[in-house]
């Protein structure tokens, strides 16, 4: 394991900039603190939808699901690191196709809601897309492997269908948009 933080604060930032995992310093704006940044608030969010009362397949999924995030995050932070894998990225298709296979088929959009845990989880796949966006505008100008952008397509799939999942297992259900309001 590498070096402990025993001291929280540093004052190395005080001048707007951070260090990035290879030793080098970039601004605290720069696009690759923007996409791990995201990446780190969605595993922040991951946190808030186990805090709730969440089925026990669901808990498994996202705990696994928040260290691959610590992992990616990692990844972005070290530019050259590779520590997401296509393993991962096929795992949340199967997990995907597992949760779904229950769910009946969409015939409306759904709105987030349906109970705290699926509200939460809404909450979670926003700012995956979030995420996914920031990890795409880094790619734009520097290397950024395709695994990491698949990976947070693929979660945020993931976490609609949970968020289903979660608001049909609630006394909630789910919260379907109401379409007839806004014809004319």
């Amino acid at each position: 394991m590498g070096n402990r933080l025993s001291k929280i604060y540093t004052r190395t930032g005080d001048d707007g900039s951070t260090g990035l995992g290879d030793g080098s310093r970039v601004g605290k704006d720069n696009p690759r603190v923007g996409a791990y940044g995201a990446v780190d608030e969605l595993n922040s969010a991951l946190g808030v939808v186990l805090a709730c009362e969440v089925p026990e397949a669901v808990r498994d999924v996202l705990t696994r699901v928040q260290h691959e995030l610590f992992n990616l995050g990692g990844e972005l932070c070290i530019p050259g690191m590779a520590l997401v894998h296509a393993a991962e990225i096929e795992r949340l298709e199967r997990e995907l196709d597992g949760f779904n296979e229950d769910l009946p088929p969409l015939k409306d959009f759904i709105l987030p809601g349906g109970g705290m845990a699926a509200a939460q989880c809404h909450l979670a796949r926003t700012i995956c897309r979030r995420a996914e966006r920031e990890v795409v505008a880094l790619s734009r100008t520097e290397s950024v492997r395709a695994e990491a952008m698949r990976y947070l397509n693929r979660l945020s799939d993931l976490l609609f269908v949970i968020a289903r999942v979660l608001a049909r297992a609630s006394a909630h259900g789910e919260v379907l948009w109401q379409h007839e309001r806004v014809r004319r």
